[in-house]
């Protein structure tokens, strides 16, 4: 008995394959380039002179060109994320240019004065409108008084995180966290205000750098809290637990081994309260009241300051006082960076040792 057999048409579906099409690696660095080009050609048939408008300019069409040819070539989804990708170097952009020029145009400018008689000698003598001078008794200044700052309130500000962090949880740890809120507002006049009518005026004291320097204390203070507050919070609590579990103190525990294991956050923390206050004038200006002599003594008599010397000298408004002044500002720059340099020489040093 025979079969007829019935042959089907065999369909074969295509092969989908699951790669797309991909721009090269250079598309990024061609766009931005005719992106550029762009927006000076727009700027300049538009007239405009400031840079900053084709700066801005550019930026968009960057945004836009790389959405077009990524939607083009490989899809709306890919291009999502190179869009997202483009705003955030954009913006890195954008706060690295300014940052950059700044430091350019203090550099160029301060370098015209600065030298070791400038940074070995005082306006002793000096006319402010006149060449010639130097910043040594600001710098000196500068440096007592920040120091005095810093060994004011570094330690209170650790001691209050640790309190906060290892021991708070009542009533009054919510009243010092509140204060440290109110207290990181502040305006730099305002805790100027306050040494100057309780320490000169009810006290009876004198402009001194000792006076600036509870000012600026008061200013860092808070920074200090919050900076090593969330530091510590970053310790694991297994670190705690296995030291509590060997029969360690509590207050052994913190000192041998939460302190060292958050000690590069720490120090950094102190060094951004540093920083934000070694650039103050204004209770510089109320408290320390400047002067044109070398004071070694911050516990009597006037003293200057770096903030305050650049304001002064650029107050002048001569090409002699305003060369001055950038050149101060570059020391200042420079006095900053050395201290975030060697803070983060002392945190690496000091931090816990990793691996065998």
């Amino acid at each position: 008995m025979s079969h007829a057999i019935q042959e089907r048409p065999v369909t074969v579906t295509p092969r989908r394959s699951l790669s797309h099409a991909r721009l090269p690696r250079w598309t990024p660095a061609a766009v931005a380039v005719g992106s550029v080009a762009v927006g000076s050609g727009i700027g300049l048939a538009a007239g405009w002179h400031s840079k900053v408008q084709w700066g801005l300019i550019s930026a968009l069409v960057f945004v836009l060109a790389t959405y077009a040819i990524t939607t083009k070539v490989e899809g709306s989804r890919q291009a999502k994320d190179r869009v997202a990708t483009s705003l955030i170097w954009v913006s890195f952009v954008l706060a690295v240019v300014p940052l950059l020029s700044l430091a350019w145009v203090t550099i160029s400018k301060g370098l015209e004065v600065l030298d070791g008689y400038f940074l070995s000698h005082s306006m002793n003598g000096v006319l402010d409108a006149e060449a010639g001078g130097g910043v040594y008794h600001a710098l000196l200044g500068t440096i007592e008084q920040v120091g005095i700052a810093t060994l004011i309130a570094a330690p209170i500000g650790l001691l209050t995180a640790v309190y906060l962090v290892e021991y708070g949880g009542g009533k009054l740890a919510q009243a010092v966290t509140f204060f440290v809120d109110v207290m990181t507002g502040i305006p730099s006049i305002v805790a100027g205000l306050f040494v100057l009518a309780t320490w000169n005026l009810m006290l009876g004291f004198g402009p001194s750098g000792f006076a600036g320097a509870m000012a600026l204390a008061i200013l860092m203070m808070p920074v200090v809290v919050r900076s090593t507050e969330e530091m510590l919070k970053l310790v694991p609590n297994e670190l705690r637990e296995a030291s509590l579990a060997l029969g360690v103190p509590k207050w052994r525990t913190i000192l041998k081994v939460v302190l060292p294991t958050a000690i590069g956050g720490i120090t950094t923390g102190v060094m951004l309260a540093v920083a934000r206050i070694t650039g103050e004038t204004a209770p510089v200006l109320l408290l320390v009241f400047g002067t044109k002599l070398i004071n070694p003594n911050p516990f009597e008599g006037a003293q200057s300051s770096l903030p305050l010397y650049v304001y002064e000298q650029y107050a002048v408004g001569t090409d002699a006082s305003v060369a001055r002044a950038w050149a101060a500002a570059l020391v200042l720059i420079a006095f900053v960076m050395i201290l975030n340099l060697v803070a983060r020489g002392i945190a690496r040093w000091k931090a816990p040792k990793t691996g065998r």
